[in-house]
C-alpha cells in the first residue's frame, strides 16, 4: 500500500513546549485523530547530525556527521533517494543543510535555493538561508511545492523556534510563542492535507536548553515530540518511538522496499 507523506521538522522543538504549546495538534490527539509519541533524540543533540538521522535512520555516531560544520553531501540511502530509485516524487522547503546532505554541496544559493531537478534526490526544492527566515513564508514554500509539483514525499523544515530558542532561550515566553505561531499555522494547512489523505509526521530534531543552546544530554535539549496524522496510523499514544525509526516507517508508508528500521505497530495496516 502507497500513501502520499507530509513530514514536517520543527527545528529545535522540545518536548515540553510540543506537548504544552501545541493546541491544535492535542485536540487533534483528543478527538483520536492523532497520536503523540515521546521521542529521545540522537546524539550529538545537534541540528545536521539529527537531520541526517531522520531522514536516513542511521544515527550521528555511525553516519559520521557528528556536528554542524561538516559539510558533505551524505553517504547513507535516504528517504530522499529511496523515494527517487522507486520513481517517486521529492520536494522540500527546507534550510540549506539539508540541500547539502542530499542535493549539492557546499550550497549555492544562486544555483540551489529554487531547485527543480529530476536527476537529483530532492527533485523540488525552495532552500533558504538565515535562521530567521519566516516560518509562514516557509509553510507558503511548502504548500506551493505540494501544490505545483505533487509530491509522494515532502518536507517542510520551519527554523523559527529554534531561532527564537538561541535567542531568548528555551525557558522563555518567546519561544513558547513561536512553538504556538507553528501550532497556528499548522491548523492552517494540516485539514486539507488530512482531506487528500496525506500521512502527516510531525516532529523536531532536537531540543532546547536555558542556556540559549543545545548538543548534551539534558532532556530539554534530547526528548522532542512526534505526533503522527493521517488514516495511516492507529493513534496509540502508548506505543514507543526510536527516532531513528522514523525513515523507514516513511519508506513503509510511501510503499517502498527499504532494510531501515520502522515501528509497524504505529500503522493500521501492517503491510
Amino acid at each position: 500500500m502507497r500513501s502520499k507523506v507530509i513530514l514536517v521538522v520543527v527545528d529545535g522543538l522540545g518536548w515540553q513546549a510540543g506537548q504544552d504549546c501545541m493546541g491544535y495538534l492535542q485536540a487533534m490527539c483528543e478527538a483520536g485523530q492523532a497520536s503523540l509519541h515521546q521521542l529521545r533524540c540522537e546524539l550529538p543533540s545537534l541540528s545536521r547530525p539529527l537531520y541526517e538521522c531522520i531522514l536516513t535512520g542511521t544515527p550521528p555516531v555511525d553516519s559520521g556527521v557528528v556536528h554542524n560544520d561538516v559539510v558533505r553531501l551524505s553517504s547513507q540511502s535516504s528517504i530522499f533517494s529511496l523515494a527517487q530509485a522507486a520513481g517517486l516524487r521529492t520536494a522540500a522547503a527546507a534550510y540549506h543543510w539539508v540541500s547539502e546532505l542530499y542535493n549539492r554541496s557546499p550550497y549555492d544559493a544562486v544555483r540551489d535555493r529554487l531547485t527543480e531537478d529530476d536527476t537529483l534526490p530532492i527533485q523540488h526544492g525552495l532552500f533558504y538561508h538565515q535562521d530567521h527566515y519566516p516560518d509562514d513564508h516557509l509553510y507558503i514554500d511548502g504548500e506551493l511545492l505540494r501544490r505545483r509539483h505533487d509530491p509522494d514525499f515532502l518536507l517542510i523544515h520551519p527554523m523559527g523556534v529554534d531561532d527564537a530558542g538561541h535567542r531568548f532561550g528555551g525557558d522563555s515566553m518567546h519561544y513558547r510563542n513561536a512553538a504556538r505561531a507553528n501550532d497556528k499555522l499548522l491548523s492552517h494547512y494540516l485539514p486539507h492535507w488530512l482531506e487528500l489523505d496525506y500521512q502527516v509526521l510531525v516532529t523536531s530534531d532536537h531540543g532546547m536548553n536555558a542556556d540559549h543552546s543545545h548538543g548534551g544530554v539534558l532532556p530539554e535539549e534530547r526528548l522532542v515530540p512526534l505526533y503522527l496524522l493521517g488514516s495511516r496510523f492507529n493513534h496509540d499514544s502508548t506505543t514507543r518511538v526510536k527516532q531513528t525509526q522514523l525513515c523507514g516507517l516513511m519508506a513503509t508508508l510511501l510503499g517502498l522496499t527499504h532494510t531501515k528500521a520502522d515501528n509497524p505497530a504505529l500503522l493500521q495496516n501492517k503491510g
